[in-house]
């Protein structure tokens, strides 16, 4: 008996030093990587590698490792290996087309990543070989195309969408990436559509299917005619666009569920004491690293969407009860193993529910608000360029819906009333708004509030220019709407009056400092512009003759200002220089505005003597106003009802080009189908087969 223990401990002595023995699997790829036909020592061999388990990372490091001259040599291999990985995707049995879909994906990469340098002519000769590329690539994209559209496995349309994403994302620049060409000419914008229209399908793939429309919709679009542009623009089936609309709507909604827990729990415990005793000096830093992690990819479709198709811009409006997401169990997704603030789909039960239970007491909401209250989170921040990226979308999108008539109908449609509640930076000078405090009211004043929220909190050193352009672009086609239209919204106009006012008294305190880097002269013109749209046809849409007495009382009220702002622009257009041209029109648009202050003025004065008064109440001046309309005379400007339609080629090609980029390295790095357990997989088509 002891002589037998002492044997078997030997045995394992012994076998504990020899080298451990390799997966088959390994094996099977060390023969693809040498120059023989694997199948001359075993026919079976393409059989036999697709129904073992994938290593991904061994497969990607052999294919990375690879010199030069050992690609030439193997390339047949390599090809065959990709052939018999579309072939395989026809197989009955599901394991093997798990492992083919995986293997593709590693191929994709590894021969990407080895080669960064090279033609996207040679990476599709390596991988497929060109004269079969054509054929090769069709056979991939109707194989993935039946596997999307068919009845089988959620599991496999899931890992078809991650291979989608994983291709489309190999290059930084997808419009590089010269296989796309076959994905273009074999198209899978219906079977995306398909994924969308129905419920459950939308459920479960819904977020990878617009992520990647996004990315598809991106490819080569100033260079060519791109097939999903086209598809795109002329969709107008209803259930599909409001598909596309829910998964957008519920990832922005998740973000900001999150943003809000997350400003929850900063507000309590030991932080709230510590600001309540030193006042809100670091709460802005607090909110700072809330908005770290934007998700760019979401609002890209939202922009493709709302740019290219005009009937997506009926399910903006389309309402729905405002829900929590977190109060419904989660179904677990498929994600990195990191998921930062934003970037994940959300909860899969939300997006299944078409209809809700309407509750009288509850909210409703739609996507446009959704929209709103998250730009009112990116846009508080701008202080790195990421951030800011994020805000400049934001307000190209809200440019888009400002422009579009449809939209505004809606957007000031006084029976379509919501209570939005935007996020609000904390600053030190102001009190946190109470959320039950806000109005039911027209969506055009939550894009009102969030663009004066703006302008008020966002005149700093590092001053955003673009952003503050787009903004009052913004502002200027919802009233030229307005005007047109005569309709009269109740908004608390003055907040708005104050915000342009104090952004021309910033423009003037930092005038040496911005000189060096912007043309504040073009902002100062849309501003003062803007009051000359209040003061020529204010009488069209303010809601009230007293409203109109309120505007001329803030422009007497801070005509220092105004002033101000004249002799600077005077003293520029007086000399030579590169900013003589600009400053000079805002000299003539600040005519009216002057006017208004050397009418009123002495007989604001006379008043106060003749009734011996040392300073005037608010109802004393507007009094003073209203009694001396009749001697004033304004001049008439053309083209202050006018814009320029928002166009996208050539001006924001490069902004679009670098958004992309970074969308693709994001969603790079957050596919792995390696994380996306391989183990389970293999056990659900195992139980199967």
């Amino acid at each position: 008996m002891a002589q037998t223990e002492k044997k078997a401990g030997l045995l394992r002595r012994t076998s504990s030093s020899k080298k451990p023995l390799k997966e088959k699997v390994l094996l099977m790829y060390e023969d693809i990587f040498t120059k023989e036909d694997p199948t001359k020592s075993n026919p079976r061999f393409w059989d036999e590698l697709f129904l073992m388990k994938v290593n991904l990372e061994h497969l990607e490091g052999k294919l990375e490792a690879l010199d030069g001259d050992e690609v030439v040599k193997i390339r047949d291999n390599i090809n065959s290996l990709f052939h018999h990985c579309v072939q395989a995707l026809a197989e009955e049995h599901q394991i093997k087309v798990v492992n083919a879909l995986q293997t593709l994906c590693a191929l994709f990469r590894g021969v990407h990543q080895k080669n960064k340098s090279a033609t996207g002519f040679d990476i599709i000769n390596m991988l497929m070989g060109f004269d079969k590329a054509e054929l090769r690539m069709k056979e991939l994209m109707e194989s993935l195309d039946s596997l999307l559209c068919g009845d089988g496995s959620e599991s496999l349309k899931s890992l078809c969408l991650k291979l989608l994403l994983c291709l489309v994302t190999v290059t930084d620049n997808i419009s590089q990436n010269t296989i796309l060409e076959y994905v273009m000419i074999n198209s899978i914008f219906e079977a995306i559509l398909q994924i969308l229209s129905d419920v459950s399908s939308r459920a479960r793939h819904g977020y990878d299917a617009v992520v990647l429309l996004a990315l598809l919709v991106n490819y080569r679009k100033y260079e060519s005619v791109n097939p999903y542009i086209v598809k795109l623009s002329i969709v107008d089936d209803e259930p599909t666009l409001d598909g596309l609309g829910r998964v957008i709507h519920h990832a922005l909604a998740e973000y900001n569920r999150q943003y809000k827990e997350k400003e929850e729990e900063n507000q309590g415990g030991f932080f709230s004491t510590l600001t309540s005793m030193v006042g809100s000096m670091f709460i802005a830093d607090a909110d700072e690293k809330l908005s770290v992690q934007t998700n760019e990819a979401i609002l890209l479709a939202l922009y493709e969407a709302v740019h290219l198709n005009r009937n997506f811009i009926t399910v903006l409006a389309q309402s729905h009860p405002e829900i929590d997401i977190a109060t419904a169990p989660a179904v677990p997704i498929p994600a990195s193993p990191t998921t930062p603030l934003g970037t994940t789909p959300p909860s899969l039960d939300m997006m299944n529910n078409p209809e809700l239970p309407l509750d009288p007491n509850l909210q409703t909401s739609n996507l446009l608000i959704t929209f709103l209250k998250y730009s009112s989170i990116v846009m508080q921040d701008t202080k790195d360029e990421h951030r800011l990226n994020s805000a400049r979308l934001c307000l190209i999108i809200l440019t888009c819906i400002a422009e579009d008539q449809y939209a505004d109908a809606f957007l000031h449609d006084d029976n379509m009333n919501f209570r939005v509640n935007l996020h609000r930076m904390p600053m030190r000078h102001r009190k946190k708004a109470v959320d039950k405090s806000i109005p039911s009211r027209p969506l055009v004043c939550a894009v009102l509030d969030l663009m004066v929220e703006f302008i008020v909190t966002h005149m700093m050193k590092e001053f955003p220019m673009d952003l503050y352009v787009r903004c009052v672009q913004i502002i200027h086609k919802l009233i030229c709407y307005q005007k047109k239209c005569r309709v009269r919204i109740h908004y608390t106009w003055r907040e708005l009056w104050s915000a342009l006012i104090n952004l021309l008294k910033f423009l003037l305190s930092n005038e040496t400092s911005l000189l060096s880097k912007h043309n504040i002269f073009q902002l100062a013109l849309q501003v003062v512009n803007l009051f000359n749209m209040f003061i020529t046809y204010g009488d069209t849409f303010l809601p009230t003759p007293s409203s109109y007495d309120e505007l001329y009382y803030e422009i007497i009220r801070m005509h220092q200002v105004f002033d101000n702002l004249y002799c600077m622009v005077l003293r520029v257009s007086a000399n030579a220089g590169p900013w003589k041209e600009p400053a000079s029109k805002v000299t003539q648009a600040l005519v009216n505005a002057r006017a208004i202050i050397n009418h009123f003025n002495p007989k604001i004065e006379s008043y106060a003597t003749v009734n011996h008064i040392s300073q005037l109440s608010e109802d004393q001046v507007l009094e003073v106003v209203r009694t001396n309309y009749d001697t004033l005379t304004l001049k008439l400007q053309d083209g202050l009802d006018q814009f320029e339609r928002y166009s996208e080629q050539p001006r924001e090609a490069g902004f679009f080009k670098e958004l992309v980029r970074s969308i693709s390295l994001n969603v790079r790095k957050n596919v792995s189908l390696s994380t996306m357990s391989q183990d389970v997989l293999l056990k659900e088509f195992s139980s199967i087969s």
